[in-house]
């Protein structure tokens, strides 16, 4: 199995195919920045999920880096009003990711804010689904990012999102989709051979929303097919969301981490 994780090195990009997204419609979308030469560089999305913590995948962290959140974004390259850059705490990797095989799973990490946000117009919590929530087929969700426009193209400034439908674990472990190795604590989505995520997209919500009309994050993006970022049959592969509710609250909640 040949895959790509999809954080942005060093070039901030956007979803494959996508379309601009309605500035601040994903209020829980962050932009998480690392320190490079002087200059803060996005590498990766996250949601906000709590006001002083934030969800991402694990492939996004690096021990060595300074990393700070971006809330209130939809511009990277412009001052926006509601937007603020907040410095890391705490980051808390999941103790079972193994970075030599992404395709394990328990690609998620939480990282804890020096300060708390504020909701306003342009900053929300995201809502996560129930413990054990599986999506059907072909259930109707939004990537949303700044990952690339194409395998290997262009940059993008501002946020990105794209329909991107659950592909259920059945079909998805099929031979000719991404095989039986594929974990039951992920989600996959897209597969169409047009839309999908890319570099820049890790960490970023796979949002979903519910039969009450309040949108989820079901996934956090987590790799694609090292064939292309939209290639047919290979869709983009989230971390479950709904397979970790324990392991965020147990997190979330400790009095010290």
């Amino acid at each position: 199995m040949f895959i790509v994780i999809l954080a942005a090195i060093p070039i901030t990009t956007r979803v494959v195919n996508g379309v601009d997204a309605r500035p601040h419609s994903w209020p829980w979308q962050i932009s998480l920045q690392y320190l490079r030469d002087g200059e803060w560089r996005h590498t990766c999305g996250g949601s906000l999920i709590a006001t002083n913590w934030v969800m991402t995948a694990a492939h996004c962290i690096n021990t060595q880096n300074t990393y700070r959140v971006y809330v209130g974004k939809y511009n990277l390259v412009e001052e926006e009003a509601g937007s603020k850059a907040i410095s890391t705490e705490t980051i808390v990797v999941h103790e079972k990711w193994n970075p030599i095989f992404v395709a394990f799973g328990n690609d998620i990490a939480l990282i804890k804010l020096s300060e708390h946000v504020t909701p306003s117009e342009t900053v929300q919590l995201a809502c996560i689904p129930a413990a054990g929530s599986i999506l059907p087929n072909d259930y109707p969700c939004y990537i949303t990012g700044w990952g690339r426009i194409f395998t290997g193209g262009p940059i993008a400034d501002k946020l990105q999102q794209a329909l991107m439908p659950v592909v259920d674990h059945a079909t998805c472990t099929k031979f000719d989709w991404w095989g039986p190795a594929l974990r039951d604590t992920m989600v996959c989505a897209g597969g169409d051979g047009i839309v999908g995520g890319c570099n820049g997209d890790s960490g970023g919500p796979l949002n979903c929303k519910n039969s009450e009309g309040v949108w989820e994050v079901h996934g956090i993006a987590s790799f694609v097919s090292g064939l292309g970022c939209n290639y047919e049959k290979k869709p983009t592969v989230f971390t479950r969301v709904s397979a970790f509710n324990d392991w965020i609250d147990q997190v979330t909640s400790a009095v010290t981490v």
